[in-house]
């Protein structure tokens, strides 16, 4: 039953990122400082903040789908296995996006998580036209 850990994480990351969403209202909209931070749409903080919430919310998203896929189509379970690390593995990407954003971390996670989740779909896109020849 492959799938079912992608269906639950990227529903927490949809979530948790949402929240994000929430921040970058408040900070446009109601913050004290909205100016300011209106002024830096397209540098450092607010960049990376909208950059991570756009990411989390499109993997976490793509993470559900990839779960729901594997619990539908017959995907032997080794690749099954597989192509749902991987797709969970991308979930770094948002991960070290924000990390780099609130702790300076280098973005190593966001290369490591962007293969791993195009890898993934790549993968389960051959699957899928694998069963239409069968």
């Amino acid at each position: 039953m492959q799938g079912r850990r992608n269906v639950g994480w990227g529903f927490l990351f949809i979530a948790l990122f949402m929240a994000v969403g929430f921040v970058l209202g408040y900070m446009h909209d109601l913050a004290p400082a909205r100016e300011q931070w209106i002024a830096q749409y397209a540098t450092g903080t607010h960049f990376e903040l909208r950059l991570g919430h756009a990411h989390g919310a499109l993997l976490g998203l793509i993470n559900v789908a990839v779960g729901l896929t594997l619990l539908k189509l017959p995907v032997p379970a080794p690749r099954a296995r597989w192509i749902s690390w991987l797709a969970l593995a991308g979930l770094l990407m948002p991960v070290g996006i924000v990390l780099h954003l609130l702790a300076g971390v280098p973005p190593l996670l966001v290369l490591v998580g962007g293969t791993a989740i195009i890898v993934a779909t790549l993968w389960l896109a051959r699957e899928a036209f694998a069963l239409r020849q069968a």
